[in-house]
């Protein structure tokens, strides 16, 4: 595998950075998650969009500009040879001191890994998970905004512990409100009556790309969709739940807190829009072919 790292590649042993980088030090930088599908960067676009727009909310110059980045994402998969696989975009402040300050950072670096990615067991797209809500609340809007997607994940990351204490994959984190936000990596959908629901950003939910997709797909299917506050309860009542992320894509829930989901077994409606994201996956985005 070649990682690209500041404009040059390297193999995946000599792929470093260095100690005093602030990414690692302090969480100091930004990511997306991006997926190739049959020879094209999904999405590449909107990702790269809503990286500059977490760029803009840290105060982090990106060194190269928007589309010298795509045409990199780009040409780090045909290196690698990845038509079908994962692209992790990765900036970070840079090399600075062991001080808080960021203005003693030097250059931003910008790493871009191309590789494959399997999220959840094969068998629970078809089964369905079975997940449970956490004591760890979402990250405040006033603390740290959700919308940020930065390389501090710890409250993520605490809230995953959470799930697999509790032998499960996945993990519905609420607000301090009470209110559903989203999962651990996933935003979170039910349906209820014919109508597809999502908690709202303001909650506390990442504006997901895949989460955007799926709701114009269901539009586009006469679906109505809507953006309420939701509580366990309204999550306890649906007739279908089901997660999207870039990595997860979409994956049917079937059980939230031992209580089963509808049928307790994936939906219609959840297997409809499976089937028009995937084809909507083989035929759209940047071709990474030359």
């Amino acid at each position: 595998m070649k990682v690209y790292i500041d404009g040059q590649y390297y193999d995946e042993r000599n792929a470093k950075v260095s100690v005093f980088d602030h990414g690692l030090l302090y969480g100091d930088g930004i990511f997306e998650g991006i997926r190739a599908y049959n020879g094209r960067v999904f999405k590449l676009k909107e990702h790269i969009d809503r990286l500059f727009c977490s760029a803009r909310a840290i105060l982090l110059s990106v060194p190269i500009s928007h589309a010298e980045i795509m045409r990199a994402v780009v040409a780090t998969c045909r290196r690698n040879k990845v038509r079908d696989g994962y692209i992790r975009l990765v900036v970070t402040r840079g090399r600075g001191t062991l001080g808080l300050n960021p203005n003693r950072c030097q250059e931003p670096s910008v790493i871009i890994i191309a590789d494959k990615i399997q999220l959840y067991p094969a068998e629970l797209y078809q089964n369905g998970l079975e997940i449970v809500t956490v004591p760890t609340t979402r990250n405040l809007h006033s603390a740290l905004n959700p919308a940020i997607k930065s390389l501090n994940y710890l409250n993520n990351v605490l809230a995953k512990i959470e799930a697999n204490n509790a032998g499960c994959e996945e993990a519905i984190m609420l607000n301090a409100e009470g209110f559903v936000a989203e999962c651990t990596g996933d935003n979170i959908f039910i349906v209820k009556d014919g109508r597809l629901q999502t908690p709202p950003l303001s909650a506390g939910a990442l504006y997901g790309i895949t989460r955007q997709t799926v709701m114009q797909l269901a539009q586009d299917e006469g679906v109505p969709v809507s953006e309420p506050n939701l509580t366990r309860y309204d999550l306890f009542n649906a007739d279908e739940c089901f997660l999207t992320g870039t990595g997860a894509e979409i994956i049917p829930v079937v059980k939230i807190d031992g209580r089963p989901i509808g049928s307790g077994k994936p939906g219609p409606v959840t297997a409809k829009l499976v089937q028009q994201y995937h084809s909507l996956t083989q035929v759209s985005g940047e071709p990474i072919d030359d």
